[in-house]
């Protein structure tokens, strides 16, 4: 597995980007977090540990052509036969539309997981049918395919990485980091974190508002800004079509409840695929790229259903060991290998349980919440066992 050095192309600050808040960052983190990468050594890789899981798991590597195709039309056409469906729906009531909302979503984020691995080069073998995929489904998510694809390649490089935190990922402060901050940065801290924001306010603002224009991102990336500028012209196309034909409030009454629901179940997603109280959290001279993916992904169990919808994506330390790996091979690679059945498992129940984690304890080695934290914001000393609580 190829890794760069430690801050990927063009190497960004910690804390640039808070990503899916509608409130900006100006008075959050600017004291406490560099604004430069800290010159330090890179742990070097275990290069017996890289040949043992490249031999694992380089069989599964590659596109398989018919699966792929068919993976992408039983996602696409029901997805767009629902959309027709909540259409029709606004002459019988508009519950009915709300309530196909949620089936139609789910198709939706079936087609952003194709997106995705058209993204990490795993699901054809073609450079060009990849984008070309990527790129229409990414109108329909509102997600910008080579934006997104090159902003997701800083996230799986750099994932637990204490030391390259803000792109790509929710932003978590350590302990000593939140109470380092102002009166006022804390509270809006503890709004970005907060869950009604993380999972509904962010995801409405980060898909609809800050892919129009990713201001976080270097003039330099003239490839990804070039696929925001088409994707933003498509929606204007696509909006003015619907308004010609079936009407700008009937379109907008059908998409604008699809676009919230799918932005908040796809937020919700990575949120548990990454936060939860023994996930991997190490400063970048300790940090580790296998450790990173098998102690800082869970393994989010969902029924069958529910995981043919979701496209395998909980399987999730599987795939940062290795995005090559096309989403319809990840179970095989489960089932045939039980040394990687020893992570966290996470389910549906867990999934709200971790909804108010906040911080890091680099003293306790996990995750907390505010209130674990609420004697040592008044000068208390608590120790690790009582944060733990």
């Amino acid at each position: 597995m190829k890794r760069d050095n430690g801050f990927g192309v063009g190497g960004r600050p910690l804390g640039r980007d808070l990503a899916c808040t509608v409130w900006a960052r100006t008075v959050l983190i600017q004291a406490v977090l560099p604004r430069k990468p800290h010159a330090l050594t890179q742990r070097v890789p275990d290069r017996a540990r890289a040949d043992h899981f490249r031999h694992v798991l380089q069989p599964y590597w590659g596109a398989d052509l018919r699966r792929s195709v068919i993976q992408l039309l039983t996602s696409a056409l029901p997805f767009f036969a629902l959309w027709y469906v909540m259409l029709w729906s606004l002459e019988v009531g508009y519950w009915l539309t709300l309530l196909l909302a949620l089936p139609t979503a789910a198709f939706l984020m079936r087609l952003f997981m194709i997106q995705h691995d058209c993204g990490h080069g795993s699901f054809f073998r073609s450079r060009a049918a990849r984008d070309a995929v990527g790129s229409c489904i990414g109108v329909l998510t509102l997600v910008p395919y080579q934006y997104w694809r090159k902003t997701h390649a800083y996230h799986h490089a750099h994932a637990g990485n204490l030391d390259f935190r803000g792109f790509g990922d929710i932003d978590t402060l350590t302990v000593r980091e939140y109470l380092a901050l102002s009166r006022r940065s804390r509270l809006a801290y503890r709004l970005y974190r907060h869950p009604l924001v993380l999972f509904l306010i962010g995801p409405a603002f980060h898909f609809l508002i800050k892919h129009r224009f990713p201001w976080d991102i270097p003039r330099e990336w003239r490839e990804a800004w070039r696929s925001v500028w088409r994707t933003n012209l498509a929606l204007v196309a696509i909006t003015v079509a619907m308004a010609l034909t079936i009407g700008l409030q009937r379109f907008l009454l059908v998409q604008l409840p699809l676009t919230l629901v799918t932005c908040s179940i796809g937020v919700w997603l990575f949120y548990v695929q990454h936060q939860f109280e023994e996930t991997y959290w190490h400063r970048r001279e300790t940090w580790d790229f296998f450790d990173a993916a098998l102690e800082g992904s869970s393994h989010l169990v969902l029924p069958r259903p529910l995981q043919w919808l979701t496209a395998n994506i909980g399987l999730h330390h599987v795939h940062h060991l290795s995005s090559r790996i096309p989403n319809y091979r990840l179970q095989e690679v489960i089932d045939a290998h039980p040394e990687l059945h020893r992570v966290t498992r996470i389910t549906l129940k867990d999934g709200l349980r971790l909804a108010t984690l906040s911080l890091w304890d680099e003293d306790a080695v996990r995750l907390i919440r505010f209130r674990d934290v609420r004697g040592r914001e008044h000068g208390e000393a608590r120790g690790p066992i009582a944060a733990a609580a």
